[in-house]
């Protein structure tokens, strides 16, 4: 009797064993809820639950390696913190991972417990359903404000007809006036008092008529001067481009700075249009759009059209991870473009004047402030869809910035070098109480802009 129940003790502990080893090897001792934010924060650049990134589709991989490969979890923790290591211990399956997806080493996580891990596999396992949006309910007492205003419309609209109408009954008792006068003798007595040539109706009001002339003469020629004047100014200009790229979504929503895409900004005379490599920085792990903002009119489907146009464009495949070698070039559009006359230096402004034109900016525009340098000139972008010239880009534009614009003479590279420069300055210019603006030092001299 006493050996049975110690058989029967020696069952139950296995069986619990047994149980909770295969809890454990199916990803089921996790939270999912907390793996899905450990899985967003550590794993989205290179992995995804559906489909091939830069690593293999992680959907069910706690059950896929037990059954592929004969590996339980305690295998997956071990190359989560540290695979470099795992493979250097000559494990024969890690080294395989590692040869079949182009020897791209997976970054380490020693930082994430044995717990974070599970949930993650927890995750990886069993997904929790996204939970439905919430729609807005409508406010109580809407449709009955709606009704009153729908019958304010109405009326509105019968006492205009209402008006017209009155109106053209007003016309047609004048018409019927004139009809009948034309009938009476007093018509013909008018007729004949009346100026029968344009030379009479002249020589009676000539000096109105030469006064009507000048005033004319005045107006075409303003007319033709302020077209002159304005040609090339293409202020809100924004044509469609052959991929779409919003600046809100990118620059606004995900907060990516400028000077990432814009390098030569910063550094060079030209702002240039940032190559395809540099989209396939992101764009290699983002194959779809799942933000929350969504333009009117477009849907998600929209933004990952126009993710695959890049891929066309790069030639790479998605699917293999692999550059197919069959590229072509984007033709976009350009929307800021200085005359071949004018020299405009980027870097000039965004490293040297950076903080005095945004201080100047902001001194005269305290409800719109700005706070990178490059909005002064090209508008808040981060609130664009679709980019357009903000400014005139005129001669005149650029003179009042510089009229306008006070340098910072207390930075260390201008309070060394040009001290001797400042003190002429104060005296030279008192009336400003000291300030030194740009035209003060050569700002407004030709040869800075012109060759």
């Amino acid at each position: 009797m006493i050996s049975w129940r110690k058989h029967y003790k020696k069952g139950l502990i296995a069986i619990g064993l047994l149980l909770s080893t295969s809890a454990s090897i199916y990803g089921q001792d996790g939270d999912p809820k907390n793996g899905e934010k450990l899985f967003k924060a550590n794993c989205t650049a290179c992995h995804a639950l559906d489909k091939q990134v830069v690593g293999p589709a992680l959907k069910g991989v706690v059950e896929r390696l037990k059954s592929e490969q004969g590996l339980d979890t305690a295998w997956l923790h071990k190359w989560i913190k540290d695979n470099k290591a795992l493979r250097a211990s000559g494990d024969k399956y890690a080294n395989e991972v590692f040869e079949k997806f182009n020897k791209t080493e997976m970054q380490v996580f020693p930082n994430l417990a044995d717990k974070d891990i599970d949930d993650i596999l927890a995750y990886t396992t069993n997904p929790p359903a996204p939970e439905p949006e919430k729609t807005a309910e409508a406010a109580p007492g809407t449709e009955a404000t709606a009704a009153p205003a729908n019958n304010t419309t109405s009326s509105i609209v019968i006492i205009s007809l209402l008006a017209i109408a009155g109106l053209l009954v007003w016309i047609l008792i004048k018409l019927r006036q004139l009809v009948k006068m034309g009938q009476s003798e007093d018509l013909a007595g008018l007729n004949e008092s009346r100026v029968k040539s344009f030379s009479e109706i002249y020589e009676k009001y000539h000096y109105i008529g030469k006064g009507l002339l000048a005033v004319l003469a005045i107006l075409a020629t303003y007319g033709v001067w302020n077209w002159i004047m304005w040609i090339g100014v293409y202020k809100g200009y924004k044509p469609d481009q052959p991929i779409y790229f919003s600046h809100k979504i990118h620059a606004g929503e995900n907060k990516i700075d400028c000077q990432l895409c814009h390098s030569s900004a910063k550094y060079g005379k030209v702002s240039e249009i940032p190559s395809m490599n540099v989209c396939m920085n992101c764009h290699r792990t983002i194959s779809e759009y799942n933000g929350k903002y969504l333009e009117p009119g477009k849907d998600k489907a929209f933004y990952d059209g126009e993710i695959k146009k890049i891929y066309e464009h790069t030639g790479w495949d998605s699917e293999k991870q692999q550059y197919t070698g069959k590229t072509s070039p984007v033709e976009w559009t350009r929307i800021h473009n200085m005359p071949d006359f004018v020299y405009f230096n980027h870097s000039q402004h965004v490293v040297a004047g950076e903080q005095a034109i945004i201080n100047s900016f902001n001194k005269k525009n305290p409800d719109n402030k700005i706070d990178v340098v490059c909005k002064a000139c090209h508008g808040k972008i981060d609130t664009m869809n679709v980019v357009q010239m903000a400014n005139d880009f005129t001669m005149g534009w650029c003179i009042e910035c510089h009229r306008t614009t006070e340098i910072d003479m207390n930075n260390g590279y201008n309070k060394e070098y040009f001290k001797n420069l400042h003190e002429k300055l104060k005296k030279q210019y008192p009336q400003d109480g000291g300030k030194i603006t740009v035209d003060a030092i050569g700002g407004l001299e030709c040869g800075k802009c012109h060759y």
